[in-house]
C-alpha cells in the first residue's frame, strides 16, 4: 500500500519563503518521478512542478518557475517544494502526489491523470 504524506507549509508573508515535504513509503521511490500540485478555494487543482526518478530534470509550471524549486531526497523517499518570493496568489492546499512512470513529460505532466497515489495535501496560507 503506498502512503503519500505532505508536511510544512503554514502562513508566510507575501515575499517570504517556506517548504512543504513529501514523503512516500510503500513503492520503490526511485523508480518514479513525483509531483506537486495546489488548490485554492473555488478552483480546480493546478500542477505545479514534477521532478523525475533522479532528480536531473524537473518542469515547472510558468506561474511558478524561477520562484519554486523542486528537489528529492531518494533515501529519504522524500520530496521537497521550496517557495520563494511567495505571492497572496500561491495561497492553496499543496499536494505531492507519485507518477505513474520515471519520467516528466512536458505539460502532461502537470495534470492530475499523470498520478496515481495522492497524499492528504497541506496548507499554504500567503498573508497580503
Amino acid at each position: 500500500q503506498v502512503e503519500v504524506e505532505e508536511s510544512g507549509g503554514g502562513l508566510v508573508q507575501a515575499g517570504g519563503s517556506t517548504r512543504v515535504s513529501c514523503q512516500v513509503s510503500g513503492l520503490t521511490f526511485d523508480d518514479y518521478g513525483m509531483g506537486w500540485f495546489r488548490q485554492a478555494p473555488g478552483k480546480e487543482r493546478e500542477g505545479v512542478a514534477c521532478i523525475n526518478w533522479s532528480g536531473a530534470y524537473q518542469y515547472y509550471s510558468k506561474s511558478v518557475k524561477g520562484r519554486f524549486t523542486v528537489s528529492r531526497v531518494n533515501t529519504k523517499n522524500t520530496v521537497y517544494l521550496e517557495m520563494n518570493n511567495l505571492k497572496a496568489e500561491d495561497t492553496g492546499v499543496y499536494y505531492c502526489a507519485t507518477r505513474d512512470r520515471s519520467d516528466c513529460p512536458i505539460d502532461y505532466s502537470l495534470r492530475p491523470e499523470a498520478y496515481t497515489d495522492w497524499g492528504q495535501g497541506t496548507q499554504v496560507t500567503v498573508s497580503a
